[in-house]
């Protein structure tokens, strides 16, 4: 996994020749489990909601004297015959799990103080660690760095990329899953994490104090392709995402973007606010997608059309492409303002929202459907493409990923150059 975005590889060789540019498609494959399914609303203030909260406990019942009656006898058949010691802790966080478990919504779910502030990497791209990407053999549980962002800790202590990573701290880095190893890199500002490390290229195993820092992950990849074609690969529609597509999107146009491919393969979602920024400077002025909540409550994102793509754009999905993804093709889709290429997407049109809780713990429910511009509701059902095309590596003899042998890229390349 990224160890700073939690990126699983179970075969470097083969899923390189998947991946594209960034942090590779695998990751996507996490983000549609972990931050496409993590928020497409927003946080909301703990005092409006305890408010709401208080109303809406009153007549329901849940703990009246019966509930907790029985809860005592449980708790006294636990405490008398459960051959191992217990934390009232963990019970207790049992009890609240269950209780959002029961909604029978796998997107809704409760967080700890600690779950809550790791499920953040995912939305904001920023967490306190080295700035290295990280992935795990299945088979051998081996290691091995596959990403140093610049600028961060990871390049400043020289870490490289294909370096295996021995130990964190004296904990043997085979002995665990990457998702844990990765709690164990990432601490307080300031702080130094103990890394021993086999670099194979010289046969040697080093050790590298890393300061951890503040670091900002990029969710955005770009390059300019032959024939002033731009492509820009979005990893996750994160915080800092938007910014970081107007800043390639820039770079881009100054060096004479005429067409744009926009890569969404793998990309799980994100912040729905960061979708409709990226949506407002590409489509004409109009409505973007429409959410509606239980009580038939309607709210409408729209674009101001104050800027806007005029020439030939193409998007890639897969199956994989997940809620803000879908929001983002959906509306390229409606307004006809690009070309859709690849498979069908996951199908997630629901809105979760997360609420911090006052002792520092969160939860978040799925609080509304969203609908595309043309009144879609997409859920289980997914995005066609314009263009039906699995994915296939034209290359198998290639030992890394390469562009040219990507025949998803390579399509919207031809399409985009008969458009002109």
């Amino acid at each position: 996994m990224d160890s700073e975005k939690m990126e699983m590889q179970k075969d470097s060789n083969e899923k390189r020749k998947k991946s594209g540019l960034g942090r590779g498609i695998l990751f996507g494959i996490v983000g549609t489990l972990i931050a496409g399914s993590l928020l497409i609303g927003g946080v909301c203030n703990a005092t409006g909601i305890q408010i709401r909260l208080t109303r809406a406990n009153r007549g329901q019942g849940i703990l009246d004297a019966k509930a907790q009656a029985k809860l005592n006898e449980l708790l006294a058949y636990i405490n008398a015959y459960y051959y191992d010691e217990t934390e009232e802790e963990a019970l207790r966080e049992g009890l609240y799990t269950g209780l959002v478990d029961s909604l029978g919504d796998v997107y809704s779910q409760y967080y700890n103080a600690e779950d809550y502030a790791q499920s953040q990497v995912g939305v904001t791209g920023q967490y306190y660690g080295i700035g290295a990407g990280l992935s795990q053999d299945a088979d051998t549980m081996m290691v091995s760095i596959t990403k140093v962002y610049d600028g961060t800790p990871s390049q400043k202590a020289g870490l490289m990329v294909d370096d295996i990573v021995l130990s964190v701290d004296g904990t043997e880095a085979s002995s665990m899953e990457v998702t844990e190893l990765v709690k164990l890199i990432r601490g307080e500002e300031g702080t130094t994490v103990h890394l021993e490390i086999y670099r194979a290229s010289t046969e040697q195993q080093l050790s590298f104090d890393v300061e951890r820092a503040n670091v900002t992950l990029p969710s955005i990849a770009s390059e300019m392709l032959d024939d002033n074609i731009g492509y820009l690969r979005i990893e996750a529609f994160e915080k800092e995402t938007a910014a970081q597509f107007e800043t390639a999107f820039a770079d881009l146009e100054a060096a004479g973007m005429q067409s744009l491919i926009i890569d969404l393969r793998y990309n799980g979602g994100g912040l729905i606010d960061s979708a409709i920024k990226i949506l407002d400077d590409i489509l004409p002025e109009g409505l973007i997608v429409y959410t509606e909540d239980k009580a038939g409550n309607r709210m409408e994102y729209k674009s101001r059309g104050e800027t806007y793509i005029d020439y030939p754009i193409a998007v890639l999905v897969n199956e994989n492409t997940a809620s803000a993804s879908e929001i983002f093709a959906g509306a390229i889709k409606d307004y006809n303002y690009g070309t859709i290429i690849g498979v069908t997407t996951y199908g997630k049109g629901i809105v979760q929202t997360l609420f911090p809780l006052s002792d520092g713990d969160a939860v978040k429910l799925t609080t509304a459907k969203y609908f595309t511009p043309n009144g879609n509701y997409i859920h289980g059902v997914g995005i066609e493409p314009d263009i039906e095309l699995e994915y296939e590596y034209l290359n198998s003899d290639s030992e890394e990923y390469e562009m040219q042998y990507d025949n998803q890229i390579q399509k919207a390349i031809e399409v985009l150059r008969n458009r002109e």
